[in-house]
This record gives C-alpha cells, sequence and structure tokens, in this order.
C-alpha cells in the first residue's frame, strides 16, 4: 500500500542568505527592537503583534510565571547542574519537566475545564449554575479542581488580586474570568474551604479571554519558567546549595539506619 505524501508546510516563517522573515514581517526591521520577549512570545502564538492591551496583559500573566523561589522545579534544576555543570539547558529541561498537572501546567487545566463549561464566552452566561456541575464533576471523580486554592499562599494567592486588576484595566475582565471566579466560590461552598482562584487559575482565565487554544496554555509556563531557572542555575554557579542540600537529606533519609545518627 502506498503512503499518501501529506503537505508540509509552516505559517511561522522562513530565511534565506540576507533575511529572516516571521509571520510576514521583516525580522530586523520589523520585530528585532521593536518586540519585547513578551509580545514576541504573542506574535508566535498569533500571529500578529499584540495591542498595548494584550501586550501589558500577556507581559503580566508570563511575568507571573516566572519566579516562585526555591520550588521542586528549581531544585531539581539545581541539583541537576550540579552534577552536569557542563549542560546548562539540560538543566533548566529537567526543571521544565516538572511543570505539570500540580505545579504551573495547572493553567492547562483550567483553561480546558473552562472551555468545556463554555465553549463560548457568554457575558450574560449564568456563570453560578455553569460552575455547579464543573465541581460536582470533579468531586466525584476525586480531583483536585484546577485553578484554586493554594499549599501555602493562604488566605489568597496575593498575585491574583493584581493580575484580576489588570484584566479590568485591559478589558479581559470578561466572562471566562468570571466563570473562574464562580467554580471558586462553589467549590468553596461545598467543602467548607476557603478556595480563592490561585495565579495559575488567573491566567488559565486569561488564557480564555485571549482565545488561546488549551493545549499550548502550559506553554506560557515553560516560556516563563525557563528565564527564572536560568537565574537559579546562575546563582548556584555563584553560591552553591545543591551538595549542601545532597548530604543533608542522605543524612536525615539514613539517619535511623546507622549507629551514629544520634551524633548527627
Amino acid at each position: 500500500m502506498t503512503r499518501k505524501k501529506k503537505d508540509i508546510r509552516t505559517d511561522i516563517g522562513w530565511s534565506d542568505a540576507t533575511s529572516i522573515t516571521l509571520f510576514g514581517k521583516d525580522f530586523t526591521a520589523d520585530i528585532l527592537g521593536t518586540l519585547n520577549l513578551g509580545d514576541m512570545g504573542f506574535l508566535e502564538l498569533t500571529g500578529r503583534f499584540p495591542n498595548a492591551n494584550e501586550s501589558r496583559m500577556f507581559n503580566a500573566m508570563v511575568v507571573t510565571l516566572v519566579e516562585h523561589g526555591i520550588t521542586p522545579s528549581a531544585l531539581v534544576a539545581r541539583m541537576t547542574y550540579l552534577g552536569a555543570p557542563e549542560s546548562m539547558q539540560g538543566a533548566v529541561a529537567a526543571g521544565l519537566n516538572g511543570l505539570g498537572t500540580v505545579f504551573v501546567g495547572s493553567i492547562e487545566g483550567a483553561a480546558k475545564m473552562l472551555y468545556d463549561a463554555m465553549p463560548k464566552g457568554d457575558v450574560n452566561a449564568d456563570f453560578a449554575a455553569l460552575a455547579q456541575p464543573v465541581v460536582e464533576a470533579f468531586q466525584a471523580q476525586k480531583r483536585i479542581v484546577p485553578g484554586i486554592g493554594h499549599p501555602f499562599h493562604k488566605p489568597i494567592d496575593p498575585r491574583t488580586p493584581r493580575l484580576l486588576t489588570l484584566a479590568r484595566e485591559t478589558g479581559f475582565d470578561g466572562p471566562y474570568l468570571k466563570l473562574m471566579l464562580a467554580i471558586s466560590d462553589a467549590a468553596a461552598s461545598r467543602s467548607g474551604k476557603v478556595l480563592p482562584v490561585n495565579a495559575t487559575g488567573a491566567i488559565g482565565a486569561l488564557c480564555c479571554e485571549m482565545g488561546f487554544d488549551w493545549k499550548i496554555c502550559r506553554g506560557l509556563g515553560v516560556m516563563a519558567r525557563a528565564v527564572g531557572l536560568v537565574g537559579h542555575i546562575l546563582e548556584e554557579s555563584r553560591n552553591p546549595m545543591s551538595e549542601e542540600i545532597w548530604h543533608s537529606i542522605e543524612a536525615r533519609a539514613t539517619a535511623h539506619l546507622r549507629p551514629d545518627a544520634a551524633q548527627d
């Protein structure tokens, strides 16, 4: 059986000996020195330059995700760098591999949840009514509702109010953000716990407001956290902590096996 050849194409860009063209724009004349890093990310996802409000909101979204201290992804990057200091890219990649359903990747889960509940944004929707079956379904499956609550930012994630303010100022305070807030209220009501929208929930809703495919929403975290991980690796190279963490954890984890444990 002869396999039919499929068309191979890209709409992103191309280059020749003297020029680079991206999305129909001359890279050196129209992009380089004109777009900041966040705007470049927006261009890659949409194929167009952002307007002023889109630029402000999108940059705030990705900046939110750059840094969050000594998180598991930062620790993994630092520990990988300890073992392979010749491979910064390997250390960054190791840290990025931990961006899943618990850390950062919950942006994707929140966006998918919102699109499933409301495939097309409707400013006149009954958001409370839409939220109830969403929360019930997650509880029935014993799954955590993505984008609400936080393991240590209590009672609220301090990043969320600022994102909500920026959404109002830039015109992105739309139906998906309202639905995310309604889901938070419904989950809190059913559980009896305080479960406010966290930063990834707000960003997931804002991704929906901007019309991004839910499958790419985790990519915002990948773009942003890569910047933060490079910073952690730079600090590790100057003021290392990984070796101390390694030996300290090993000592604690094996203390019950060693006769000299009482002296440690």
